[in-house]
């Protein structure tokens, strides 16, 4: 059976779909305030808070909250230094300390931050708490979350689109090009988007740290702690949602003049 792609997705009425998906993207386009770059966004601030809210009320249920109070003190502290320097609107600022061995942290929409025990066994001083608390409270400031949600509607629309046009296939090929789409908006758009979100949250993130009065060259050390840690444990760079550490230490080294100027003004 002849495959006519354009025919099938470019009919009139197919059309008159697209350009309404079309007016749709560029009411969807906000401009945010920390970058003034143009992103897609489908969600708005306050439903992104609920979501955080919800999640992170989920979390402490599922999850041991420490009883040390020392460490629950010291990551408010170094919260409290960095959010002041935040413009996060209604933000109901929150931190806890779970206890994990995991070194890891996170911060969600509307305030909400948590920070393992692993990580604050593996950083060597508050500096290094602070560039891990800065990139993710940058994650918040540059609403990656609502950026990544909203990245999902466009692939959606390709798969519906993928899957008028090869109607008329055989099942074999109708799953063999679902298949190619699937792999192929992973590897090619979602784990790069992802990537870059985080070499945005590291640089956003050492300009808040230096702000808050942190040494920004911490942040190099410590990348350079979870690179030591972490040797032979990863997936290859092109199928993570994370840069290697090489290269993060890179962008960083890249940044940090920039960041000194914060800190060095301050001092």
């Amino acid at each position: 059976m002849k495959f006519d792609f354009f025919h099938r997705c470019f009919h009139p009425i197919s059309f008159a779909r697209w350009a309404s998906l079309g007016l749709l993207f560029l009411v969807a386009c906000v401009t945010l305030s920390e970058t003034g770059e143009r992103v897609f966004l489908m969600t708005s601030p306050s439903q992104e808070a609920q979501m955080g809210a919800q999640a992170f009320q989920s979390f402490k249920k599922s999850q041991k909250i420490s009883t040390n109070e020392v460490d629950q003190q010291r990551v408010k502290a170094v919260a409290d230094r960095l959010i002041a320097h935040v413009a996060i609107p209604d933000a109901q600022w929150e931190t806890v300390v779970f206890e994990d061995e995991t070194p890891n942290a996170f911060a969600l929409p509307g305030g909400k931050i948590g920070v393992h025990t692993g990580m604050l066994k593996l950083v060597e001083n508050d500096a290094q708490l602070a560039a891990v608390m800065g990139h993710e409270i940058a994650h918040v400031t540059m609403r990656h979350s609502g950026q990544r949600f909203s990245a999902q509607f466009p692939i959606m629309l390709g798969y519906a689109g993928l899957g008028l046009a090869m109607q008329h296939e055989d099942w074999k090929t109708q799953q063999l090009a679902m298949t190619a789409f699937g792999v192929g908006s992973q590897v090619f758009g979602v784990l790069p988007f992802s990537r870059q979100h985080e070499y945005q949250a590291d640089e956003i993130g050492l300009k808040y740290m230096a702000k808050a009065g942190y040494d920004p060259q911490q942040a190099i050390q410590f990348w350079r702690l979870m690179e030591k840690s972490s040797k032979g444990g990863k997936p290859p760079e092109f199928l993570s949602t994370h840069p290697s550490d090489s290269h993060r230490i890179t962008r960083l080294e890249q940044a940090l003049p920039s960041a000194m100027q914060y800190y060095q003004g301050i001092r």
